[in-house]
């Protein structure tokens, strides 16, 4: 069916497509005379041959089934042993769509030692299925590698589609009782928790938001890098540690204005040696960079310290060892090297027990989770200086990739470094410790697998309240991860169970995609605003002008696009703000990034298109713009000379984009943060950024969690969120507007959102400090970054 005779899908039109934007439920149950009645004979005659010599003579590959939507591969199912004629999967998926396709195709396979050959595919015309009714039919299959001259080869399969406006999460926001996180998940929602929230490492003590949350108390943003020394100095069991990056030479407290005691000039590395000195488990994980080779004196393509840590702690009684993102073992040898070398593990957790308060000796386990990895270049408060403090608290942490030669010597500006980080407590901390265990557990070397303790909540016990709130300041948190097997313990292999658990299982591997299912709901939840700061946002490539089948194929961009879309068609107000880097980190002019700016492009492009498409259908051209309901922006400094300043002794070379820089004393600020706010009363904190790497699930690993309060949530009667959710996002603009958050009119803009696009169209805006001189940052990229 919806097949023409040589396998393929009939040349489609532009009537033929249909945007499939919902749930689609599939399964694959089996396939029927899959090979020629003679091909069948020859195959049976070949094994009862074989049997009788006691010899494998001919190889069968194992067969699979890969589903596509238009230009989308969007699932695949396990292998399973050869058979002659009937295959049986019986699998099912539950998959989020936004695509644009004519037809849904299902392609059987045989996989092979090296490639896999195709027995044939066939096509369901994607308008009958966008229907709704559910399907179960035998298509015929066309196209394999052998003719069918006897017998047609079909495959029988049944498909469901939901569309996204008929699903009761859409533009549902959080409602209780009846919300509780993504279902079917690994981890599920957790009750009772506490969640701090952090911008950036650190905070000057000059910085206040002046945020009021309910019930008339100020919010007072915590500081990063000082609780979790604190927490590190303090602990009594244990400290785990998993980083992209662990750099043992770094201070975590700096400011000497706000020193905490005993840890001027104490490195990360002393600390946790310290620890294990005192009898308490330290176990470090970072990963592996393939690409560092000590004894040629390779630092790695990332630079990220991977050697030097084991260094430091070997011979220590901190456990440590470098954790390599190892391929499934089913995968070909290329395939295994491909991953081990452009793949990483990039979530950053620490994990450790703390004093329960109000209790004479009671401890609970707390975790850190985010964007800010425990390594050089990371330091940084919400002035975000370029050229201010270099021979001090920089001295020693000096970075700026972006140029070629950049150093200390050669002077600032220095690369400033926005980012966003959380802390856990709660039922939810023991999920994110429960991962590490997963992953030590999968990957560290036999002699270390037995030095993970034997924690429980028998043993350290959650509090039953976290803070003088009660239960009207505790939270809902659930894990999420980008993970598959070959990096964790705990998959069932069976793709049944897996689905019950929301995994998703393709060929002989099983992933956890969590991170952008949880990005996908909470879109489609939002009732009137998101806020997103993120270090990429490339995705959505089926709808792209150009390179669609680049494979960038996560959802998170579009379904930003078709909601506002679909707000726009209904009359209702909704906006989208995304800050994001200038561009990726890197020397801007390289093939690297340029590639990834243009795909960048792309998927601007193709969010702006989807917006002014709907414009049009609302007939509203020439009264409305795109830019009313979505802005990207790029943040900004520029500072003047002070007295006293750090001198370099030698300048960079003349006509350089180093030396311009240095000339202007004005640079970008890279925005490295993983954040989404919706609705000021539900956010997303993690380690994943907003591309294939971070949200496929088979590539990096990531963390991270998404969370809101009960207690303060946006009411039915329009009454709005002002829990801590809220006052974070209020907070985050304070830091890149500075004093244009201010009281009165100007506050109510931003509290509420209302006229914002029209504070955005106003142009640059500066205000002067002092000496300095400091750009809101906020610019609109419009397609153009």
């Amino acid at each position: 069916m919806g097949s023409s005779k040589d396998g393929h899908a009939a040349a489609a039109t532009d009537a033929d497509v249909v945007y499939l934007h919902g749930v689609l439920e599939a399964t694959v149950f089996e396939a029927d005379h899959l090979h020629n009645a003679i091909h069948g004979r020859i195959i049976k005659a070949t094994e009862k041959l074989e049997q009788s010599l006691g010899a494998h003579c001919v190889q069968h590959g194992s067969l699979y089934v890969d589903i596509d939507v238009g230009a989308a591969r969007v699932a695949r199912t396990r292998e399973v042993e050869f058979h002659p004629t009937s295959p049986t999967w019986n699998q099912s998926f539950r998959l989020h769509c936004a695509y644009p396709a004519a037809a849904i195709t299902f392609t059987v396979k045989s996989q092979h030692l090296v490639g896999a050959s195709v027995l044939g595919r066939a096509s369901v015309p994607t308008a009958s299925v966008a229907a709704g009714h559910p399907m179960e039919l035998w298509l015929d299959l066309r196209g394999g590698k052998h003719r069918h001259e006897t017998h047609t080869p079909r495959l029988r399969v049944r498909l469901r589609f939901l569309d996204v406006e008929r699903d009761p999460c859409w533009d549902a926001g959080i409602r209780l009782p009846g919300f509780a996180g993504i279902k079917p998940a690994f981890f599920p929602e957790r009750t009772n928790c506490n969640v701090t929230l952090y911008q950036n490492s650190h905070l000057s003590d000059a910085f206040d938001p002046s945020v009021t949350l309910d019930g008339g108390r100020p919010y007072r943003p915590a500081r990063l890098w000082e609780d979790l020394y604190v927490a590190i100095r303090d602990a009594r069991h244990f400290v785990y540690v998993a980083g992209w990056s662990v750099n043992t030479a770094i201070s975590l407290v700096r400011d000497a204005s706000r020193m905490v005691p005993g840890a001027e000039g104490v490195t990360l590395g002393e600390l946790l040696k310290g620890k294990a000195d005192q009898g308490v488990s330290v176990l470090v994980m970072p990963w592996q960079d393939k690409t560092s080779v000590p004894f040629l004196g390779n630092a790695g393509v990332m630079k990220t310290h991977d050697e030097e840590t084991r260094a430091f702690f070997h011979g220590t009684n901190v456990r440590c060892f470098l954790c390599p993102r190892d391929a499934d073992a089913a995968l070909t040898l290329v395939q295994s090297i491909e991953i081990s070398i452009e793949f990483t593990h990039h979530q950053k957790t620490v994990t450790l027990d703390i004093a329960t308060p109000g209790t004479a000796d009671g401890r609970h386990i707390v975790s850190f989770i985010g964007g800010i990895d425990l390594c050089d270049g990371r330091y940084d408060d919400e002035n975000h200086t370029l050229f201010r403090e270099l021979d001090t608290t920089y001295s020693h942490d000096f970075m700026h990739n972006n140029f070629k030669h950049a150093s200390l010597r050669h002077g600032g500006p220095r690369e400033p470094w926005h980012d966003v980080h959380c802390r856990i407590e709660g039922p939810a901390a023991w999920d994110v410790l429960a991962n590490f265990e997963h992953r030590w557990k999968k990957q560290a070397p036999s002699r270390l697998r037995g030095c993970l303790l034997d924690l429980s909540p028998a043993t350290f016990p959650d509090p039953c309240s976290f803070n003088d709130g009660g239960d009207t300041d505790s939270w809902n948190v659930q894990v999420f991860r980008s993970v598959d097997d070959a990096s964790v313990v705990g998959f069932p292999t069976d793709p049944a169970e897996a689905a019950a658990m929301g995994l998703t299982s393709g060929k002989d591997l099983t992933i956890d995609r969590s991170i952008q299912i949880g990005y996908v709901e909470a879109i489609r939840r939002a009732r009137r605003f998101i806020y997103i700061e993120n270090q990429y946002l490339l995705g959505g490539c089926a709808s792209w002008a150009e390179d669609r089948d680049s494979g960038c194929l996560n959802l998170v961009p579009v379904e930003i696009a078709l909601k506002v879309a679909a707000k726009i068609r209904r009359g209702e107000r909704f906006a989208v703000y995304v800050v994001t880097p200038m561009w990726p980190e890197g020397e801007p002019a390289s093939d690297s990034i340029q590639a990834i700016v243009r795909w960048n492009r792309l998927t601007v492009e193709m969010m702006y298109g989807i917006v002014m498409e709907a414009i049009d259908d609302a007939g509203l051209r020439g009264q409305a713009h795109p830019c009313d309901y979505l802005n990207f922006f790029c943040l900004g400094n520029r500072e003047t000379p002070r007295p006293g300043e750090y001198v370099p002794p030698v300048k960079p070379e003349e006509g350089t984009d180093y030396w311009r820089a240095q000339a202007s004393r004005r640079g970008p600020i890279y925005v490295h943060a993983k954040l989404m706010i919706v609705d000021d009363e539900y956010v997303i904190v993690g380690s994943a950024n907003l591309n294939e790497l971070s949200l496929a699930g088979n590539r990096d690993s990531e963390i991270a969690e998404g969370s809101y309060q009960p207690a303060h949530l946006n009411g039915r009667d329009g009454g709005r969120s002002r829990g801590v959710v809220h006052a974070f996002r209020m907070s985050l603009w304070h830091e890149h507007l500075m004093d244009n958050v201010g009281a009165g009119a100007g506050a109510a803009v931003f509290a509420e959102l209302r006229a914002w696009s029209a504070y955005t169209r106003c142009g640059a805006r500066r205000r002067r400090y002092g000496t300095r001189t400091r750009g809101t940052g906020w610019r609109t990229c419009e397609g153009t970054c």
